[in-house]
């Protein structure tokens, strides 16, 4: 039996056949970074924003990101059709003309046959979920908002700049354009328990959410956290930690929710810990294993929409 109801599964029932998400670097910047909001940014992102780094550092197009990602798909998995994930930074932080520029960009490559956009709550609006919802007619459409976690506790410690009030009415906006939803998440955040990280995913399970991405918080070389785990006042999550809590998170989640993550990919050469973070298809390995174990599955625990609009007490 099928454990979880996973992103490369779900793509293959919609359009026959595996489809691959193309990162792409938009250049875009971020409020948390550039001053409005603060300059510190988020305490685990790198100069990277997340992604790529491929315009932003590199100065390729989006022509040319796109061409190099579907060549490299078609290799390595054989892949035919294509969706344009803007992954870098935050992809929504733009006035809309320029926005829609980019999308069509992408979305003019052959066999590209969704826009997946990776944001913050803060930086969506009306005229984005426009833009967004007009591509709905002949692309699959995924908006993807950065949450971290249901604590805004945990929001302030890791200077996330916005509150998870702001990341509700982002979801509530998105889900009356009719607009697919997923939600990231970070296991292991400074200062958070399980029983913490476990209320996030009871949280996501009373919103109108269709996917989530798990990410494990680790450490690279030039993100804020990287100065508190050489001063030794963060510890990063064991692997078998992790795992246990992947699986946890998994059986609070709604059976039909479609999971794009089950944990973080860094970049080996910028990693600083945990070392296991690398082996990313171990990892995945030992998850469905205990999964396995345990006789488990996602949503077993689940116990329906009780969150509803409830914000968690910190």
């Amino acid at each position: 039996m099928k454990r979880y109801r996973d992103y490369s599964s779900y793509l293959k029932e919609m359009f026959g056949e595996r489809v691959q998400k193309i990162p792409l670097d938009a250049g875009l910047g971020c409020p948390n970074r550039d001053g409005t909001i603060s300059y510190e940014g988020c305490v685990y992102c790198d100069s990277k924003g997340s992604g790529t780094g491929a315009m932003s550092n590199h100065g390729q197009s989006i022509s040319d990101q796109v061409s190099m990602g579907c060549e490299f798909a078609k290799r390595r998995y054989r892949a035919r059709k294509f969706i344009a994930y803007f992954q870098s930074f935050t992809n929504t932080y733009a006035p809309v003309d320029k926005l829609r520029d980019l999308y069509d960009e992408a979305l003019s490559h052959p066999g590209m046959v969704g826009l997946s956009v990776a944001t913050r709550p803060d930086c969506i609006g009306d005229e984005v979920l426009s833009l967004l919802d007009s591509y709905t007619k002949d692309y699959l459409v995924w908006v993807e908002y950065g949450l971290q976690s249901a604590h805004d506790q945990t929001l302030l410690r890791i200077n996330r700049g916005h509150d998870v009030a702001c990341f509700e009415q982002s979801v509530y906006a998105s889900a009356e354009r009719g607009l697919n939803i997923c939600a990231h998440v970070i296991l292991g955040l400074p200062g958070e328990t399980r029983q913490m990280m476990l209320d996030t995913a009871r949280y996501l399970g009373g919103l109108p959410l269709h996917g989530v991405k798990i990410h494990l918080l680790y450490v690279v070389q030039d993100s804020p956290i990287a100065a508190l785990y050489k001063r030794g006042e963060f510890r990063c999550l064991q692997r078998d930690e992790y795992v246990e809590l992947v699986v946890d998170f998994l059986e609070l989640l709604p059976p039909g929710m479609i999971i794009h993550r089950l944990t973080g990919d860094p970049f080996g050469s910028q990693l600083l810990a945990p070392e296991w973070a690398k082996d990313k298809s171990r990892n995945l390995s030992l998850i469905r294993r205990r999964l396995e174990e345990r006789d488990t599955w996602q949503g077993k625990r689940y116990q329906g929409s009780i969150a509803g609009k409830q914000k968690l007490r910190n």
